[in-house]
C-alpha cells in the first residue's frame, strides 16, 4: 500500500467509497466526475503506477480482473455495451498515479475518444 495513493486508501477503508464489487484483487466504484450515465472505475488493489510499469504477474491478475468483469456487466448497468480507458501519464491525463481502467456506459457512447 502507498499511504500517499487515494485508491490505495480506499483500498484499506481509509476513505470511504461505495464498491460496488470487491474481491481478492480489485474493487469497482463510481467515478466522482462521470463522463456518461455508468462511469466507474476498476482499482487493481496492489499499487502500480499504470500499463507500462506492471510486472507480468499483475498482467496476470489485470486480465482475471477484466474476465471478471465480464460477468458483472448486466449488474452494473452495462448489458448494452461499454468502452475501457486506461490512462498512463500526464500527456495521457491520468489524474492519479494508481492503475485504473475507467469503465464508460449505460448509454450510446460518443464516437470521438473519452
Amino acid at each position: 500500500m502507498n499511504n500517499n495513493c487515494i485508491f490505495c486508501r480506499i483500498i484499506a477503508g481509509e476513505i470511504p467509497a461505495a464498491k460496488l464489487y470487491e474481491d481478492e484483487d480489485m474493487i469497482i466504484i463510481r467515478d466522482i466526475n462521470p463522463m456518461a450515465k455508468v462511469h466507474l472505475l476498476l482499482i487493481p488493489k496492489e499499487h502500480y503506477a499504470d500499463i507500462i510499469e506492471m510486472t507480468e504477474a499483475q498482467s496476470v491478475t489485470l486480465a482475471r480482473c477484466l474476465k471478471k468483469l465480464s460477468t458483472l456487466t448486466d449488474t452494473l448497468g452495462l448489458a448494452e455495451g461499454f468502452r475501457l480507458v486506461s490512462n498512463k501519464g500526464q500527456n495521457g491525463r491520468q489524474s492519479v498515479g494508481h492503475l485504473h481502467i475507467h469503465i464508460i456506459g449505460g448509454e450510446k457512447l460518443s464516437e470521438n475518444m473519452a
